[in-house]
């Protein structure tokens, strides 16, 4: 057996529980695109990319016929959804670098683009619950829509720099939690715990990046909120 065709297979039981080594690996290349994230490492989205491809085969249990059998189209389709975003993300930071020699700098969003991100976030829930419904996903499928969303929006304002982002990831752990604990996937909740933790710390980190780089150059305009 060659190692993908093993990191496929392969199962860990706990507590009579069974759990996809695929689950474990993918969260930790998620885990560590987070952590590259709050230092602002371009290495950050390829890593992220990774985790993706895993998690998507875990999360059409049905369709890959794994011990789970239970589609959550939300995570599932996410997944995907943080490959095309990353890919932006990546080549935004990439050529951040490119010019000014350092990481991507924090910023506030502003308020027209929080009040857009929050239109968004229960627009997009509201209008996916239903679509993801008719096609199957787990109950409750407004759970699924907003774990969606929120992943959309938030990975787009990573892109942007805009340290709201880390809330938006507090807000998906939230409901993340629950919803995962009730399908089975009980790795991925555990994370998500654990996420939930990380990106307050991440938000904080964040911010106190904005004031220092408003002491360190004096001449430099304020970061304010800019849309």
């Amino acid at each position: 057996m060659n190692p993908i065709e093993w990191l496929f297979d392969a199962q860990l039981v706990i507590g009579g529980q069974v759990i996809l080594w695929r689950e474990i690996v993918g969260n930790l290349f998620g885990l560590a695109s987070a952590l590259g994230g709050l230092r602002r490492k371009v290495w950050a989205w390829p890593v992220g990319i990774v985790g993706n491809v895993l998690l998507f085969t875990v999360f059409m249990g049905a369709v890959f016929d794994t011990p789970n059998p239970v589609n959550l189209l939300g995570q599932a389709g996410r997944q995907l959804m943080f490959i095309a975003v990353s890919i932006y993300g990546w080549v935004r930071w990439a050529q951040h670098r490119h010019v000014s020699g350092t990481g991507v700098e924090p910023r506030w969003a502003g308020a027209r683009a929080r009040i857009l991100l929050g239109v968004g976030m229960i627009g997009g829930t509201l209008l996916l619950t239903p679509i993801f419904r008719a096609l199957g996903s787990f109950e409750p499928v407004w759970a699924d829509a907003w774990i969606f969303m929120g992943s959309l929006l938030a990975t787009y304002g990573m892109a942007k720099g805009w340290t709201e982002f880390w809330l938006i990831w507090v807000a998906v752990d939230v409901v993340g939690v629950p919803l995962l604990v009730s399908a089975g996937y009980y790795a991925s909740a555990l994370l998500y715990v654990f996420y939930g933790a990380f990106t307050i710390f991440g938000f904080i980190t964040w911010m106190r990046v904005q004031r220092l780089t408003s002491v360190t150059e004096p001449g430099r305009a304020p970061t304010t909120p800019q849309n």
